[in-house]
């Protein structure tokens, strides 16, 4: 198995699709819907495995979950309750809630659909919303809008950019008292508050299913795209106690990870 990774950097995905080409793999699998843009540009041909995407639909990567098309396939991290889901858990952790601010990505292709779900689900719960569209370079400044504002918590969206900032989102969000909630483990390990998302390690696992499958001469228009099915809370009680927060108990008698 060979890995390549663009640390964040979007102008050199190209450079290593082509790189991995050259080395001639049978399949390329990959969690990042730039990657896969970048891939598909150099490659028609050779069958791509998505691992944990966003929304392969409204970025353009398949035609539908059913029949995606084309050579690419494999899991989303796509399910529509989950900007609601999210927003219900800030409230049972900061019951006063009352505005809520998303930070996204911009110019990324999943992000329209994640606004749309949370400003649905944010209406359906009676909050007002304030969407923060940044570059990854310029989170700092978007902190500093929301000083202005009586904000109670924020929802981060999950991108391969904004990876590279999660330690300084959740110290930003701490130092302006701000509850946060995000889908990864990885960002209340960096001092996140909340993180709800599918399960990676289920997602990895079906994702080596799909591999098998075409290694073994399956046509990769011929397989579903799948969505997640098991998913997993994390909560960070040193981050609530520094926001102030008292975690419920029914809460965290409901999480699968809890940092103290």
């Amino acid at each position: 198995m060979l890995y390549r990774w663009a640390a964040g950097r979007k102008e050199r995905l190209v450079d290593l699709a082509i790189e991995l080409l050259q080395l001639k793999v049978d399949v390329f699998a990959s969690g990042s819907t730039e990657a896969i843009f970048a891939i598909r540009s150099v490659n028609s041909a050779i069958p791509i495995v998505m691992t944990n995407i966003s929304d392969p639909i409204g970025s353009g990567l398949v035609a539908s979950f059913a029949r995606p098309g084309g050579n690419t396939t494999g899991l989303t991290m796509y399910s529509s309750d989950l900007a609601g889901k999210r927003l219900e858990l800030l409230r049972e952790v900061v019951p006063r809630l009352r505005r809520v601010a998303i930070l996204v990505e911009r110019d990324h292709p999943p992000t329209a659909t994640l606004v749309k779900e949370t400003e649905a689900a944010a209406q359906a719960l009676q909050l007002e919303l304030q969407i923060l569209q940044v570059r990854p370079d310029l989170i700092a400044d978007a902190f500093r809008s929301l000083s202005k504002e009586k904000t109670d918590g924020i929802v981060i969206q999950q991108t391969a950019s904004l990876n590279a900032y999660i330690r300084q989102i959740a110290d930003l969000a701490i130092s302006q008292q701000l509850a946060t909630i995000q889908e990864t483990l990885s960002f209340v390990e960096a001092g996140g508050l909340m993180a709800y998302g599918p399960n990676r390690s289920a997602l990895g696992e079906r994702a080596a299913w799909y591999v098998d499958r075409i290694l073994r001469g399956t046509n990769p228009a011929d397989l579903p795209i799948e969505q997640p099915t098991k998913f997993e809370l994390a909560i960070n009680l040193k981050t609530a106690k520094a926001l102030g927060l008292t975690v419920p108990p029914t809460l965290l008698t409901r999480a699968d990870e809890v940092i103290e």
